[in-house]
């Protein structure tokens, strides 16, 4: 079993540290391997970090739970991703609380050009289910990958819809991967596995606890190019989801109502609020998202300068922004490899030298 994802899989069984913490321990210590090999002393200056948190990273209680889950992931086909690995959804790695750690299982591309969330009320009337209907089936057009929380009403709708027209649907789930919730969608759980897929943060055997569904909503709503609301009382978990996209500047859409209908009033809301675009048919999307322009605009990537008059280090880091930029110096931490204060050394350099520039919210990028 190779040590370095033993180890960051056992980080996620410290109590008390949540995914910052781990990407925190992770940057300054330069692996997961060195977190449980670097002295109390050392770890207690790391930010976050007190002496009950140090004690057990010290002790290495985790490593057999660790190897268990491991273990357990293999038995049951399910893929474990890193924030670090290649595979882990880059839109995720866009967003500022990012799991650390994703279950994922299926058959799905998650890096699909186009994906759609579509999220709403539990109690999902005629009229929800019949919008939902129409949408998933005027996307099919776009292949677009649907996203959506495996809940009952208009969640489920969105799933069963998607299988119906064959497109790729994922369902992010606030349990662990063994526990499908509600029990009722399993049937639906099971025939995604073969065109699309599940998702979770939760290790195995974690309840659909209350909690863990605020958690799950950033997942859709991380995961979502456009994120539609297609029915919703005045407060709820569409609306949460909503709000979430919103701050992550995802485009939301919501389906208008009746006025007096207690599950239009979140959408009308929305929507009156500037919170979300009007949404009637599938052309709104199209439009505001600009997706017929984009099927015949592409772009070709230009090096604005030659990697060879660098560093060994300092051509690490840019390489990794002619990937993607702007990246934040976490991200660019785990991907280089380099502890967080070497990396911030070398960034400075690349900025005296008007090849790199910073942002706010520690975000590097390009100069170009």
């Amino acid at each position: 079993m190779e040590q370095n994802r033993l180890a960051l899989v056992a980080l996620h069984f410290v109590a008390g540290i949540g995914d910052y913490t781990i990407r925190q321990l992770v940057s300054y210590c330069g692996s997961a391997e060195k977190v449980f090999k670097t002295p109390k002393g050392k770890l207690l200056k790391i930010p976050g970090i007190g002496p009950v948190i140090a004690e057990t990273i010290i002790k290495g209680q985790p490593f057999e739970k660790a190897e268990k889950e491991i273990r357990r992931a293999e038995k049951e086909s399910v893929e474990i991703l890193f924030y670090t690995d290649k595979k882990y959804p880059s839109r995720l790695k866009q967003i500022p609380d990012a799991p650390s750690m994703l279950y994922v299982k299926g058959n799905v591309d998650l890096e699909n050009p186009k994906t759609v969330g579509i999220v709403g009320t539990r109690q999902a009337t005629a009229y929800g289910k019949e919008q939902v209907e129409k949408l998933v089936e005027g996307l099919t057009a776009y292949g677009v990958l649907i996203v959506s929380g495996l809940a009952y009403g208009i969640d489920i709708q969105a799933h069963k819809q998607a299988l119906k027209h064959k497109l790729p649907t994922v369902g992010v789930m606030g349990s662990g991967m063994d526990v499908i919730y509600p029990v009722a969608h399993k049937e639906t759980a099971t025939k995604m596995l073969e065109h699309g897929g599940l998702i979770t943060e939760n290790k195995f055997g974690t309840k659909p606890d209350a909690h863990n569904f605020p958690e799950r909503n950033r997942i859709i709503a991380g995961l979502s190019d456009a994120l539609i609301v297609v029915e919703a009382a005045e407060k709820g978990g569409a609306l949460i989801t909503a709000e979430i996209a919103n701050s992550y500047n995802k485009d939301v859409f919501a389906f208008p109502g009746s006025v007096g209908i207690t599950y239009s009033a979140g959408c009308n809301n929305l929507i009156k609020t500037n919170k979300a675009h009007l949404i009637t048919a599938v052309k709104d999307l199209e439009y505001i998202m600009n997706w017929e322009a984009a099927k015949t605009v592409t772009k070709k990537k230009v090096t604005p300068f030659s990697l060879e008059s660098f560093s060994e280090d300092e051509r690490t880091i840019l390489t990794l922004l002619l990937e993607k930029s702007p990246v934040m110096i976490d991200e660019l931490s785990w991907k280089s490899n380099l502890p967080v204060s070497q990396l911030a050394s070398v960034l400075l350099g690349l900025e005296f030298n008007g090849v790199v520039k910073s942002l706010p919210g520690k975000m590097y990028a390009l100069n170009n």
